[in-house]
Formats: structure tokens, sequence, C-alpha cells
């Protein structure tokens, strides 16, 4: 056992090796240069590099490759051979498969690799009028409406209670052809330590599935359970085994079907929050994200989900807040390395921000590239695309002090909260006050509301999986479904009204008509710019 353990361990090291420097090859022939001068003169990083991968906290995924239409079944020590399917055959995304209902996980103590089972956003079925699509390359399927989770039983002003949240799954997960929860190890947001504290909402889904008998056997399969590993220098091969185990316990439940990094293991320029696009490389050589050998690496973190895969705990693995460099990252990596890619990225999404759409994560994640399906969250934009702020404006927008004073008393919203208005602030750009306006005039010209204009043209988009929204009240929650199952798509006439809106600014929510020189560099919360 010990020399098969060393020679497992060669074997992973040398593909990964083998990896990278076929990564500089392509790079060499690209400007007419050979393998030989690519492997020889490859620049050294002037930083500690990524964390090595330890050979001794995975299972042996690196060379045993199982037979797969994108793998060779010979796998030479030449780049030829070992890069057959890492730059993708079509196979993984062109092939339609009709299985809608998977089995769930199972120990098998070698690699399940949950990919290559069809094209992602194929519609396999409808149930009460709500289309249910597959997620990424995998054997997923979710519904076009997923429930988002991140105020469930918070500490927040408005935040559902228990029995509201459990009124909602009674509703969409029982009655309305709902699958799909997506929460998070860290919520709910926020959480003060008293009323409300992290892991609270998984511990109530936990709750309601074993009320239902939902959290085991057979049943279990009726519900999908997205959730979240906290980013950043948490994420570790260590760390991911660990947090699963803390989710699987408050859920109560043995497997997630989606396992997802809520930010990246690396730094990344717009993660989540704030008005940073740019690439800043300061940060990123900062000692925050270099000491101790640097982010996990993309190789370490690809074996980790596996390892919880192959040991039946996830059924597949996504990203969130991510980019396109980290989505094609994990997913070529994960096919060099023949384990299962992420079926699913995560990213907010809506009329005022179709970033995704231009970035090249639209492009990335087509089925005809990596294969892989899109988590669209705040499509109201933090309850500014509902149309509640255009009449009087949030709290922090208005400028006459008793009117601020009594919004803030009797809040319509999060844009009403001083907090949540500070850190969202980037929906209440001018810009994307003055298109929001405009999109309310084409709702209203439709006969329809702005909130059912922005879910429906959300539920749409090519690139779309599924639609997290969250509720707070049960109305809400019905509104979400009749715009899901009962209505039609958005005429040709009307989306191009959209596009002509949006052509005056491609990216509202990141213009600013107040910075200021002496800001120096920061954004309205601090975050760099621009």
């Amino acid at each position: 056992p010990v020399c098969l353990a060393t020679y497992t361990s060669i074997r992973r090291s040398m593909m990964v090796l083998l990896l990278r420097g076929a990564i500089a090859t392509i790079a060499a022939f690209c400007v007419g240069g050979s393998s030989v001068s690519a492997f020889q003169h490859a620049p050294l990083p002037s930083a500690p590099p990524r964390m090595s991968i330890n050979s001794s906290s995975h299972k042996n995924h690196g060379i045993s490759i199982p037979s797969s239409p994108r793998r060779r079944h010979s796998v030479s020590m030449m780049a030829g051979g070992f890069l057959s399917g890492l730059f993708g055959d079509g196979t993984d995304g062109g092939s339609i498969n009709n299985v809608a209902n998977a089995a769930p996980p199972t120990a098998s103590g070698k690699n399940r690799i949950n990919s290559g089972k069809g094209a992602t956003n194929e519609v396999m079925k409808s149930v009460n009028g709500m289309r249910q699509r597959r997620l990424g390359g995998s054997d997923i399927i979710v519904s076009e409406l997923g429930l988002g989770t991140q105020r469930w039983v918070s500490s927040d002003f408005n935040a559902p209670n228990k029995e509201q949240v459990f009124e909602f799954m009674d509703k969409a997960i029982l009655n309305s052809g709902v699958n799909l929860i997506d929460t998070a190890e860290q919520y709910p947001i926020p959480s003060d330590g008293k009323d409300a504290s992290e892991g609270d909402s998984e511990l109530v889904i936990g709750e309601w599935m074993k009320k239902h008998n939902l959290h085991k056997g057979e049943s279990r399969r009726k519900v999908v359970i997205a959730s979240k590993i906290t980013g950043g220098r948490n994420v570790t091969p260590k760390n991911i085994k660990r947090d699963c185990d803390g989710s699987l316990k408050r859920l109560g439940t043995d497997y997630l079907d989606v396992y997802q990094l809520h930010w990246p293991a690396r730094y990344s320029p717009q993660s989540n929050w704030g008005q940073s696009l740019k690439y800043d490389i300061e940060p990123d050589k900062s000692a925050y994200w270099r000491g101790m050998g640097g982010p996990t690496s993309f190789e370490d973190l690809c074996l980790a989900m596996q390892d919880l895969i192959d040991d039946g705990k996830i059924r597949g693995w996504g990203l969130c807040n991510d980019n396109a460099y980290g989505l094609t990252g994990c997913t070529r990596t994960a096919k060099a390395l023949g384990v299962t890619p992420p079926c699913s990225i995560q990213g907010d999404f809506s009329l005022i921000d179709r970033k995704s759409e231009e970035n090249g994560v639209a492009e990335a994640a087509s089925p005809y590239n990596d294969n892989v399906g899109f988590m669209s969250y705040n499509a109201l934009a933090g309850g500014m695309l509902t149309g509640k702020y255009i009449d009087r404006p949030a709290a922090l927008d208005n400028t006459e002090r008793d009117k601020v004073i009594a919004a803030m008393k009797d809040p319509r919203g999060r844009m009403d909260e001083f907090g949540w208005s500070r850190t969202l602030y980037r929906y209440r750009t001018d810009a994307a006050q003055e298109a929001i306006q405009e999109y309310a005039k084409i709702a209203k010209r439709a006969g329809m509301s702005l909130t059912e204009l922005s879910l429906r043209w959300n539920r749409q988009r090519s690139l779309v999986t599924t639609t997290l929204v969250g509720h707070t009240s049960m109305d809400q929650l019905q509104q979400s479904l009749d715009f899901f199952t009962r209505s039609k798509p958005l005429s040709d006439d009307i989306m191009w009204e959209i596009d002509t809106v949006h052509m005056k600014n491609r990216l509202p929510i990141f213009s600013s008509n107040r910075v200021g020189k002496d800001w120096d560099g920061e954004g309205e919360i601090g975050e760099p710019i621009p």
C-alpha cells in the first residue's frame, strides 16, 4: 500500500506539471515557438506559487481517467494525448440525454463523473406549469424559479420567520413545481448572533425537509439543495470537506445536490459588492492572498470536489460571484484531471446588470463550450426593479431630511434601511435609476408591472438556467409563481425596446456621476475604483 500511495502521488504530480507545461506549450505554438522553448523559457512567477497538491489529502483522481467520450483511452505522456478533450470536442454539450430523474450519489470508492449527460438549460419536463431544466452537463434538473434564502430567519427588519418560510416551501416545493432551494453556510444575512446566527437558514430548511420526509431516501430526490462554502482563503481541501459536513449536519440530509464556492478562492476584482470591475494587481500580490503558498489552486479545488462526489456527499459543484477566468480555469482543469467539472455558476444578473452576457461568462458557459448552468440572483436589483422607489426615492437618495428619517422609520424594503442601502448602492446610481424609469415605461405600455417585466425577461435569457428569487411575503411568492408558470415569453417588440434602453448604458450599475478625486480611489463602500 505504501508503494502504491507513492506511485499514485508521483503520477498525480506528473499530471499537474504536464497540465501546466502543456498550457505553456500552447502559448508558445500560438506565437510560433516550440514545445522545447516553451518549457525551457516559461517565466517563473515573482510571487510565491499557489498551494501545491498535497497527495496525502486526496484519493487517486489524477491519472486514473475513466473511459469517456471526452477522453482518450490511452493516456500518453505527450502533450497531444494529454490534451485530448481539454479544449472540448463538442460531445459534452451537444448530446441530449432525456433522463430527468437521476439516482442520488453513492460512495463508490472511485471516480463518479457527473458530466456529459446532456446540454445545459435543455427543458427536461414541466411540473404544474413550472419548467425544469438541466443544470450544466450534469444529471441535476432544476426548476426555472428557485427559492433564494439569504434573508430567511435573519435579523433583518422584514425577514420571513420560520412559519413563513415553511409556508413558502409548502407552496413552492409541494404544490407549484419548484424543486430548487439555494442556501449557504453563511445564511442568514444579516445575522446578529442573538436572534439569528450563521447556519440558521440551513437548519430551518432541514427541519422542513424532515417534517415532510424529504431529507433521505427516495423522496429526497424531490428537492434540489444547493449550498455554499464561504469563499476566499477559507477555501482549502480540508475546509471544503469540513464545511460540507457542517452543512449536511444542519440540513439533516446525506448529500447536497450542488456545492458552490460563495466567492472565488482567489482575488477577483468584482466578486460581489461595490463597483469594482478592474483587475488590480496590488491586492492580488498582497500577503493575504500570497501568504502560506497562495490561494488554493484550481487543481486542488477540483480534486477536493471530486472527493466529495466519490464519498456520496454531493452530486455536483459550482461557483458563485466568479468570472470567465475562474469558470474556464475550473472546467478545463477538471477535464484535464479526469474529474467532474463544475455544473453551475451563480451570479448577479438583471435588466440593469447584464455583464455576464457580455464579459465572457455566457460564452464560456454555453452548451457548445464548457456547458455550465447559470443561476441568476438579484433579478430585481435589491427591490429597485419592483418600481417602488421610483415615485419616492430610497431613503439615502432623498434630499429632504424629514423624508429620510420617515423612510428609515418605516422602510419599504432594503433600500430604505441604512446598512443595506449603502451596501447595495450600485443599484441606485444615476444611470441605473434612469434605466429603471425607462424599463418602467416599457412595462406600463405592455400592461404589466416592472416586477413582471424584470422576472419574465430574466427567465427567457439563453444564459439563465434558473432564477433565484427571495420573498418576504406569500403574495410576493405567488406573483413569482404566476410569472414563471402562466406567462408566455415577452414579445420580440418588447425585447427590442428593452435592448434599446440597454444600449444607452451597457453597465449602468457600474457608472457614477459623483465620484470625486478626493475619494482616493475608493468607492462609496471602500472598494477600489475604477
